[in-house]
Protein backbone atom coordinates (compact mmCIF):
# COMPACT_ATOMS: atom_id res chain seq x y z
CA UNK A 1 0.00 0.00 0.00
CA UNK A 2 1.15 3.26 -0.64
CA UNK A 3 0.66 5.45 2.59
CA UNK A 4 0.93 9.12 0.57
CA UNK A 5 -2.79 7.56 -0.99
CA UNK A 6 -4.03 5.80 1.99
CA UNK A 7 -3.46 9.39 4.10
CA UNK A 8 -4.52 11.52 1.59
CA UNK A 9 -6.95 12.85 3.53
CA UNK A 10 -4.33 13.33 6.28
CA UNK A 11 -1.82 15.29 3.62
CA UNK A 12 -4.85 17.60 2.43
CA UNK A 13 -4.63 18.45 5.80
CA UNK A 14 -1.29 19.20 6.57
CA UNK A 15 -0.99 21.38 3.15
CA UNK A 16 -4.04 23.80 4.82
CA UNK A 17 -2.04 23.47 8.04
CA UNK A 18 0.91 24.46 5.86
CA UNK A 19 -0.20 27.00 3.56
CA UNK A 20 -2.46 28.60 6.50
CA UNK A 21 1.55 29.24 8.10
CA UNK A 22 2.55 30.67 4.82
CA UNK A 23 0.22 33.62 4.61
CA UNK A 24 -2.78 31.72 3.24
CA UNK A 25 -4.17 31.41 -0.46
CA UNK A 26 -2.21 33.88 -1.60
CA UNK A 27 0.59 36.71 -0.81
CA UNK A 28 1.11 39.33 -2.83
CA UNK A 29 4.77 40.12 -4.16
CA UNK A 30 5.92 42.45 -1.48
CA UNK A 31 5.76 39.97 1.09
CA UNK A 32 9.22 38.55 0.14
CA UNK A 33 9.78 36.01 3.27
CA UNK A 34 6.38 34.40 2.79
CA UNK A 35 6.69 34.47 -1.70
CA UNK A 36 10.40 32.48 -0.96
CA UNK A 37 9.40 30.28 1.91
CA UNK A 38 6.24 29.25 -0.40
CA UNK A 39 8.51 28.32 -3.48
CA UNK A 40 10.25 25.79 -1.74
CA UNK A 41 7.54 24.86 0.87
CA UNK A 42 4.46 24.62 -1.34
CA UNK A 43 3.83 22.54 -4.79
CA UNK A 44 7.21 22.61 -4.85
CA UNK A 45 7.26 18.45 -5.46
CA UNK A 46 8.35 17.66 -1.89
CA UNK A 47 7.48 13.89 -0.97
CA UNK A 48 5.77 14.92 2.76
CA UNK A 49 7.78 11.82 3.99
CA UNK A 50 8.14 13.35 7.52
CA UNK A 51 4.42 14.17 7.55
CA UNK A 52 3.79 10.52 6.50
CA UNK A 53 5.99 9.46 9.09
CA UNK A 54 4.38 11.21 11.82
CA UNK A 55 1.20 9.46 10.95
CA UNK A 56 2.42 5.76 10.50
CA UNK A 57 3.97 6.05 13.52
CA UNK A 58 0.86 8.08 15.72
CA UNK A 59 -0.83 4.92 14.16
CA UNK A 60 1.58 2.43 15.68
CA UNK A 61 0.73 3.82 18.77
CA UNK A 62 -3.50 4.79 18.52
CA UNK A 63 -3.26 8.66 18.13
CA UNK A 64 -6.05 9.76 16.66
CA UNK A 65 -4.91 11.74 13.38
CA UNK A 66 -6.67 14.99 13.99
CA UNK A 67 -3.97 15.17 16.59
CA UNK A 68 -1.08 14.30 14.25
CA UNK A 69 -1.74 17.50 11.87
CA UNK A 70 0.04 20.49 13.58
CA UNK A 71 2.55 17.91 14.48
CA UNK A 72 3.40 16.76 10.77
CA UNK A 73 2.90 20.43 9.75
CA UNK A 74 5.93 21.33 11.81
CA UNK A 75 8.33 18.27 11.20
CA UNK A 76 7.80 19.96 7.10
CA UNK A 77 8.30 23.38 8.26
CA UNK A 78 11.88 22.37 10.30
CA UNK A 79 12.53 20.48 7.37
CA UNK A 80 11.85 22.96 4.57
CA UNK A 81 13.91 25.68 6.38
CA UNK A 82 17.08 23.56 6.79
CA UNK A 83 17.18 22.72 2.68
CA UNK A 84 16.74 26.66 2.38
CA UNK A 85 19.88 26.99 4.75
CA UNK A 86 21.67 23.97 3.20
CA UNK A 87 20.82 25.85 -0.60
CA UNK A 88 22.87 28.72 0.55
CA UNK A 89 25.63 26.76 1.99
CA UNK A 90 26.19 24.35 -0.80
CA UNK A 91 25.15 27.55 -3.34
CA UNK A 92 22.85 25.39 -4.73
CA UNK A 93 21.07 26.36 -8.00
CA UNK A 94 18.51 23.62 -8.28
CA UNK A 95 15.84 22.03 -6.01
CA UNK A 96 13.56 19.71 -6.42
CA UNK A 97 13.86 20.60 -10.58
CA UNK A 98 13.02 24.12 -9.80
CA UNK A 99 15.66 27.29 -9.28
CA UNK A 100 16.59 27.63 -5.74
CA UNK A 101 14.92 30.67 -3.27
CA UNK A 102 19.43 31.46 -3.05
CA UNK A 103 19.26 31.55 -6.70
CA UNK A 104 16.08 34.01 -7.13
CA UNK A 105 15.87 35.88 -4.42
CA UNK A 106 19.75 35.60 -2.66
CA UNK A 107 21.18 34.15 0.24
CA UNK A 108 19.50 36.99 2.96
CA UNK A 109 16.48 36.19 1.72
CA UNK A 110 17.05 32.32 2.02
CA UNK A 111 18.00 32.25 5.56
CA UNK A 112 15.97 34.56 6.75
CA UNK A 113 12.53 32.47 5.20
CA UNK A 114 14.42 29.72 6.66
CA UNK A 115 14.71 31.48 10.18
CA UNK A 116 10.78 32.01 9.47
CA UNK A 117 9.44 28.81 9.15
CA UNK A 118 11.67 27.62 12.06
CA UNK A 119 9.61 29.97 14.52
CA UNK A 120 6.71 29.54 12.97
CA UNK A 121 7.10 25.15 13.62
CA UNK A 122 8.23 26.21 17.15
CA UNK A 123 5.59 28.46 18.44
CA UNK A 124 2.73 26.01 16.88
CA UNK A 125 4.58 23.50 18.99
CA UNK A 126 3.93 25.17 21.78
CA UNK A 127 0.26 25.88 21.37
CA UNK A 128 0.09 22.12 20.90
CA UNK A 129 2.50 20.79 23.75
CA UNK A 130 5.50 22.50 25.34
CA UNK A 131 7.30 19.12 25.40
CA UNK A 132 6.96 18.68 21.49
CA UNK A 133 8.89 22.57 21.58
CA UNK A 134 11.87 21.67 23.94
CA UNK A 135 12.64 18.60 21.87
CA UNK A 136 12.44 20.28 18.64
CA UNK A 137 14.69 22.25 19.87
CA UNK A 138 17.02 19.52 20.51
CA UNK A 139 17.13 18.25 17.55
CA UNK A 140 17.64 21.33 15.36
CA UNK A 141 20.39 22.00 17.30
CA UNK A 142 21.75 18.28 16.06
CA UNK A 143 20.53 19.13 12.45
CA UNK A 144 22.72 22.76 12.99
CA UNK A 145 25.91 21.35 14.30
CA UNK A 146 26.03 18.15 11.60
CA UNK A 147 25.67 20.56 8.98
CA UNK A 148 28.88 22.81 10.13
CA UNK A 149 30.40 19.27 10.46
CA UNK A 150 29.24 18.31 6.88
CA UNK A 151 31.11 21.64 5.47
CA UNK A 152 34.39 21.16 7.91
CA UNK A 153 34.47 17.45 6.24
CA UNK A 154 34.44 18.91 2.80
CA UNK A 155 37.80 17.70 0.46
CA UNK A 156 38.35 15.14 3.17
CA UNK A 157 39.21 11.51 1.79
CA UNK A 158 40.35 9.81 5.04
CA UNK A 159 37.10 11.03 7.02
CA UNK A 160 36.19 7.87 9.43
CA UNK A 161 33.14 5.97 8.20
CA UNK A 162 31.97 6.76 11.60
CA UNK A 163 31.95 10.20 11.02
CA UNK A 164 29.95 10.56 7.77
CA UNK A 165 27.44 8.43 9.51
CA UNK A 166 27.41 10.60 12.76
CA UNK A 167 26.96 13.51 9.94
CA UNK A 168 23.68 11.88 8.20
CA UNK A 169 22.13 10.87 11.51
CA UNK A 170 22.28 14.50 12.85
CA UNK A 171 21.23 15.58 8.88
CA UNK A 172 18.51 13.46 8.27
CA UNK A 173 18.27 10.83 11.08
CA UNK A 174 17.67 13.58 14.32
CA UNK A 175 14.01 14.96 12.45
CA UNK A 176 12.94 11.38 11.51
CA UNK A 177 13.04 10.19 14.72
CA UNK A 178 11.87 13.06 15.86
CA UNK A 179 8.99 12.80 13.92
CA UNK A 180 8.09 9.05 15.81
CA UNK A 181 8.95 11.07 19.39
CA UNK A 182 6.29 13.50 18.46
CA UNK A 183 3.71 11.02 17.96
CA UNK A 184 4.59 8.69 20.69
CA UNK A 185 4.57 12.27 22.96
CA UNK A 186 0.85 13.04 21.67
CA UNK A 187 -0.13 9.32 22.62
CA UNK A 188 1.78 9.51 25.98
CA UNK A 189 3.75 6.06 25.15
CA UNK A 190 7.74 7.06 26.48
CA UNK A 191 8.61 3.45 25.38
CA UNK A 192 7.19 4.13 21.66
CA UNK A 193 9.83 7.41 21.89
CA UNK A 194 12.68 6.18 22.68
CA UNK A 195 11.66 2.94 19.82
CA UNK A 196 10.40 5.30 16.72
CA UNK A 197 13.41 7.73 17.62
CA UNK A 198 16.13 4.98 17.16
CA UNK A 199 14.40 3.20 14.01
CA UNK A 200 13.95 7.26 12.94
CA UNK A 201 17.62 7.88 13.63
CA UNK A 202 18.75 4.61 11.22
CA UNK A 203 16.14 5.49 8.64
CA UNK A 204 17.52 8.78 7.85
CA UNK A 205 20.47 7.18 8.05
CA UNK A 206 19.39 4.48 4.95
CA UNK A 207 17.87 7.91 3.22
CA UNK A 208 21.22 9.61 3.60
CA UNK A 209 23.07 6.72 1.81
CA UNK A 210 20.61 6.57 -0.83
CA UNK A 211 21.20 9.71 -1.89
CA UNK A 212 24.60 9.45 -2.17
CA UNK A 213 24.13 6.50 -4.24
CA UNK A 214 21.59 8.54 -6.44
CA UNK A 215 24.52 10.92 -7.23
CA UNK A 216 26.49 8.27 -8.41
CA UNK A 217 24.08 6.83 -10.95
CA UNK A 218 22.70 10.10 -11.91
CA UNK A 219 19.06 9.10 -10.42
CA UNK A 220 18.66 12.18 -8.50
CA UNK A 221 16.41 14.31 -10.91
CA UNK A 222 17.22 17.83 -8.41
CA UNK A 223 21.23 17.49 -9.15
CA UNK A 224 23.09 16.50 -11.62
CA UNK A 225 25.70 13.26 -11.75
CA UNK A 226 28.79 13.18 -9.62
CA UNK A 227 27.31 16.60 -7.68
CA UNK A 228 29.21 15.54 -4.78
CA UNK A 229 32.78 14.91 -6.39
CA UNK A 230 31.97 18.31 -7.83
CA UNK A 231 31.59 20.03 -4.46
CA UNK A 232 34.21 17.52 -2.69
CA UNK A 233 32.01 15.92 -0.05
CA UNK A 234 33.05 12.83 1.23
CA UNK A 235 29.85 10.41 0.60
CA UNK A 236 29.39 6.65 1.33
CA UNK A 237 30.58 5.56 -2.49
CA UNK A 238 33.20 7.92 -2.45
CA UNK A 239 35.11 6.99 0.95
CA UNK A 240 34.84 3.24 -0.08
CA UNK A 241 36.23 3.85 -3.60
CA UNK A 242 38.94 5.44 -2.14
CA UNK A 243 39.33 2.85 0.05
CA UNK A 244 39.40 0.19 -2.57
CA UNK A 245 41.84 1.46 -4.69
CA UNK A 246 44.87 4.01 -3.57
CA UNK A 247 45.59 5.37 -7.19
CA UNK A 248 41.90 6.59 -7.58
CA UNK A 249 42.16 8.19 -4.01
CA UNK A 250 45.59 9.79 -5.13
CA UNK A 251 43.34 10.61 -8.75
CA UNK A 252 40.63 12.43 -6.04
CA UNK A 253 43.53 13.92 -3.82
CA UNK A 254 44.76 15.75 -7.00
CA UNK A 255 41.45 16.87 -8.62
CA UNK A 256 40.19 18.30 -5.00
CA UNK A 257 43.57 20.43 -4.38
CA UNK A 258 41.92 22.90 -7.19
CA UNK A 259 39.76 25.66 -5.95
CA UNK A 260 36.96 23.59 -8.30
CA UNK A 261 35.94 20.20 -10.25
CA UNK A 262 34.93 20.24 -14.09
CA UNK A 263 31.80 18.53 -14.90
CA UNK A 264 34.47 16.38 -17.37
CA UNK A 265 36.54 15.85 -14.67
CA UNK A 266 33.56 14.84 -12.15
CA UNK A 267 32.53 12.44 -14.62
CA UNK A 268 35.74 11.13 -15.24
CA UNK A 269 36.41 10.25 -11.41
CA UNK A 270 32.63 8.81 -11.01
CA UNK A 271 33.07 6.22 -13.48
CA UNK A 272 36.64 5.02 -12.14
CA UNK A 273 34.22 4.77 -8.57
CA UNK A 274 31.94 2.81 -10.66
CA UNK A 275 35.00 0.32 -11.46
CA UNK A 276 35.63 -0.53 -7.81
CA UNK A 277 32.49 -1.80 -6.73
CA UNK A 278 31.89 0.63 -3.98
CA UNK A 279 28.30 1.45 -5.08
CA UNK A 280 27.28 -2.86 -4.83
CA UNK A 281 28.95 -2.30 -1.11
CA UNK A 282 27.17 1.30 -0.37
CA UNK A 283 23.56 -0.69 -1.23
CA UNK A 284 24.87 -3.49 1.02
CA UNK A 285 25.38 -0.71 4.14
CA UNK A 286 22.22 0.41 3.21
CA UNK A 287 20.45 -2.72 3.47
CA UNK A 288 22.16 -2.83 7.23
CA UNK A 289 21.04 0.41 8.08
CA UNK A 290 17.36 -0.51 7.29
CA UNK A 291 17.58 -3.95 8.96
CA UNK A 292 18.44 -1.93 11.96
CA UNK A 293 16.19 0.37 11.59
CA UNK A 294 13.91 -2.24 11.86
CA UNK A 295 15.16 -3.99 15.10
CA UNK A 296 15.46 -0.39 16.86
CA UNK A 297 11.34 -0.64 16.81
CA UNK A 298 11.13 -3.70 19.17
CA UNK A 299 7.83 -4.86 19.61
CA UNK A 300 6.48 -2.37 17.88
CA UNK A 301 7.32 -3.77 14.39
CA UNK A 302 4.68 -5.86 15.27
CA UNK A 303 1.87 -3.89 15.60
CA UNK A 304 -0.36 -2.75 12.21
CA UNK A 305 0.96 0.43 11.99
CA UNK A 306 4.90 -0.66 13.05
CA UNK A 307 4.47 -2.96 9.74
CA UNK A 308 3.18 -0.64 7.59
CA UNK A 309 6.12 1.77 8.95
CA UNK A 310 8.78 -0.98 8.16
CA UNK A 311 7.49 -1.88 4.55
CA UNK A 312 7.17 1.93 3.21
CA UNK A 313 10.68 2.31 4.79
CA UNK A 314 12.17 -0.24 2.83
CA UNK A 315 10.42 0.56 -0.24
CA UNK A 316 11.07 4.22 -0.44
CA UNK A 317 14.72 3.66 0.55
CA UNK A 318 15.47 0.92 -1.51
CA UNK A 319 13.39 3.03 -4.52
CA UNK A 320 15.62 6.31 -4.00
CA UNK A 321 18.95 4.29 -4.15
CA UNK A 322 18.48 1.90 -6.92
CA UNK A 323 15.97 3.89 -9.36
CA UNK A 324 17.47 3.74 -12.62
CA UNK A 325 20.56 2.08 -11.49
CA UNK A 326 20.65 -0.89 -14.01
Amino acid sequence: MNPALAFQDFLVDVERSLIAELGGESVPPSQTLLTAARHLCLGGGGKRARPLLVRIFGDTVGVPPGKLVEVAAAAELIHSASLLHDDVIDAGMFRRGRPTVNARWGNIVAVMSGDLLLSGALLRLSEVDPRLTASALKVIGEMTRAAIAEVEARGNLALPLGCLRSIAEGKTGSLFGWCGLGAATMGGDPRAGECFDGFGRRLGIAFQMADDIRDVTGTDEGKPQYADIQSKTPSLPILLAVGKDARLKKRFQEAWGFPSVSAEKARELGTALLCTGALDEAVVQMEAELASAVEALGEYAQAPGGAQLVGWARTVARGLALKGAA
